[in-house]
């Protein structure tokens, strides 16, 4: 969910209604999609298809503040607009449906704009559902990325001072320097930490006793959310997409297949 339009009702501040329309845009909503039906561009919003909320700042004169006082957060009030004053508007039974996880931005303090006194902001949004590939704002990942898991090799035994040397050549975590017979030694403990940055590579001392490599059949994808489904979710639904369009792209070789048989 994400929103959509904006019903400007009145804006004296000085970013203009179609920049302002486009900030609000980009603010992520706390709200799961498959709460919610889509919207056709000839249906009219439903408390099944929309989501509404409403903006009312104006900016006034900090009567309390001290008159040598020049930070306009303390000087004024509402100076900033921030997306915590968002207020969700809860239509049909959408305060029921909703009631044990109010929807609401994501997070509270994302700057819209800024106000100075005698300026207001007066709008409705409506948020709808979309797809990411008709525009970002629909999409609930951040950011997903994936790499091969790296593998670090010791070739020869690396001891003493050597030994705290090459642990401080990778990321906390990933070498850890172990007592064996009297005998500082350095072993490796967890490669998935390794950032691959291959800093162990300038040091002569280790000139042939390390191999830095990575397992070529062994990927770690991380994905992160904007927060309105968790990752662990997006990714078992992002796996169902994928079965789905490989059961499309199935069925339509089997036709063409079939229809080039028919035509022998």
């Amino acid at each position: 969910m994400a929103i959509e339009t904006v019903y400007m009702i009145n804006n004296t501040g000085i970013v203009q209604d179609e920049v302002l329309a486009h900030r609000l845009g980009l603010v992520p909503i706390m709200a799961d999609p498959q709460d919610f039906n889509w919207k056709q561009p000839e249906d009219p919003p439903t408390d099944q298809n929309t989501i509404v909320f409403k903006m009312t700042v104006e900016c006034l004169h900090n009567r309390s503040a001290a008159t040598d006082e020049t930070d306009p957060n303390k000087l004024y009030i509402n100076s900033s607009v921030f997306s915590s004053q968002l207020v969700w508007d809860p239509k049909g039974d959408q305060a029921t449906r909703f009631a044990d996880r109010p929807i609401k931005p994501i997070h509270d303090d994302i700057l819209i704009t800024k106000l100075r006194p005698g300026q207001l902001i007066d709008c409705e949004i409506h948020c709808q559902k979309g797809v990411g590939k008709d525009h970002a704002k629909f999409s609930p990942v951040a950011t997903a990325s994936y790499r091969l898991l790296p593998e670090i090799q010791i070739l020869e035994d690396i001891t003493g001072d050597d030994a705290e040397l090459f642990r401080k050549c990778f990321p906390p975590g990933v070498v850890e320097v172990v007592n064996e017979g009297g005998v500082k030694k350095a072993k490796v403990v967890n490669a998935r930490k390794d950032t691959v940055s291959r800093e162990v590579l300038r040091h002569k001392e280790f000139e042939g006793k390390v191999r830095l490599t990575r397992v070529r059949d062994h990927f770690i994808f991380n994905v992160e959310s904007t927060g309105a489904i968790p990752p662990e979710t997006l990714v078992s639904r992002a796996l169902d997409v994928l079965m789905e369009k490989c059961d499309i792209s199935k069925a339509a070789l089997a036709k063409a297949i079939k229809g080039d048989m028919s035509d022998e």
